[in-house]
């Protein structure tokens, strides 16, 4: 019990080491001249960049990363991140040179200077989209209005317009609203059909894109759909598959991405000043599944962390339905983290393809996310 109970005392201790870090980063940059200077950064999203929102919110396990061993390698201790370490979002700010984007709902964090991060795990473009356990994109939205707010009052009208518009808006959204109808009962697709459904998902998504334009906002980063059906999460939901992808997944993931690219070229012929870069995540995920060793990996399909065929139970640290879990050794020899999410490796080699990738590649395009950052 006295060894618990120190165990608890140190995991409390790093986890008020990282709020305090925070805090005295933003601190320190909100009393900076260099602020003036600054590109902000605004994290839209799911759990591919949910840096600790679910925390702070009354859900399931299942939408929480906030337990060992989640976090083990780089923080050293849980932050509510779906990986061992950092994610996309993580990389970009340091190459952006700005400091950790926090989660908008973490205690104590009032400053927004340089962004903050909306994105909750789960999340959806649809308000149905596990509806009441998670932060959908709308009310991330409103969370991104009170932020307009409060730099208005901070910077006045023009100064808030003026950080507004410099600002990168980063979206990973959409994968939820799709893997759920594979994951609970849904019946949404005899209702509708697969193209009126995606025109749903991507009618809510104009919108929110829309209203930021509205606020000011110019450069927008975007992140296409994975390959839904290859998580290993989903490759283990039908048995006589064999555990090959699920199809009618990853086929409503490409019938999105088309709409995706679709909408974005025309808002950049609708919008005055309006700038993207979509980067392709289902082609260089689906890469790196199927051709590891090439990436620098030993291990494309199985998690590092779970249980069962590819490990593809959602049972990673043992706090979830399904307790039993099994934990590789070294994160680094493996595409995926857990049943669903992506080692901090995988994210960097994202990260830096996002940052610093060409259109002629056909990784990341029309702009890269260093152009946005660095575009006036």
């Amino acid at each position: 019990m006295a060894r618990l109970s120190s165990v608890f005392l140190v995991l409390l201790l790093h986890v008020v080491l990282l709020i305090t870090s925070s805090l005295c980063e933003s601190t320190n940059f909100r009393h900076s001249s260099s602020r003036k200077h600054v590109t902000a950064f605004f994290i839209f999203g799911d759990s591919f960049l949910d840096a600790g929102n679910n925390n702070y919110i009354n859900t399931t396990t299942l939408a929480q990363a906030n337990f060992w061993p989640y976090g083990e390698t780089y923080f050293g201790f849980p932050t509510g991140r779906f990986s061992d370490g950092r994610l996309i979002s993580d990389f970009i700010a340091e190459y952006a040179n700005l400091p950790l984007i926090p989660p908008f709902l973490q205690p104590g964090f009032r400053h927004y200077y340089a962004g903050v991060n909306f994105a909750s795990s789960g999340a959806g473009a649809l308000v149905d989209t596990f509806q009441g356990l998670v932060i959908d994109l709308k009310t991330q939205l409103r969370y991104y209005k009170k932020v307009e707010t409060w730099l208005r009052h901070k910077l006045g009208d023009v100064g808030a317009e003026m950080t507004l518009s410099k600002a990168v808006y980063l979206f990973s959204i959409g994968t939820n609203d799709y893997m759920s109808l594979f994951l609970t009962n849904s019946t949404i697709l005899k209702t509708y059909s697969e193209s009126q459904y995606v025109g749903m998902v991507i009618g809510n998504l104009t919108s929110v894109i829309k209203e930021i334009y509205t606020t000011g906002g110019r450069k927008f980063g975007f992140m296409n759909l994975p390959t839904v059906g290859c998580l290993p999460l989903l490759r283990i939901l039908e048995q006589d598959t064999n555990g090959s992808c699920l199809k009618e997944a990853s086929s409503l993931a490409n019938l999105h991405n088309e709409a995706l690219s679709k909408l974005l070229k025309k808002l950049s012929k609708q919008l005055k000043g309006f700038k993207y870069s979509v980067y392709d995540f289902n082609n260089n995920l689906k890469q790196r599944i199927n051709h590891p060793t090439q990436y620098g990996f030993m291990e494309g399909k199985t998690a590092c962390c779970g249980t069962g065929q590819f490990r593809g139970v959602f049972s990673c640290g043992g706090k979830r339905p399904v307790q039993e879990f099994q934990l590789c050794e070294n994160p680094d020899e493996y595409v995926f983290w857990d049943s669903i999410h992506l080692t901090e490796k995988v994210y960097k080699q994202l990260a830096d393809e996002m940052w610093r990738g060409t259109s002629n590649s056909l990784t990341v395009g029309p702009y890269n996310l260093k152009d946005l950052f660095q575009a006036r």
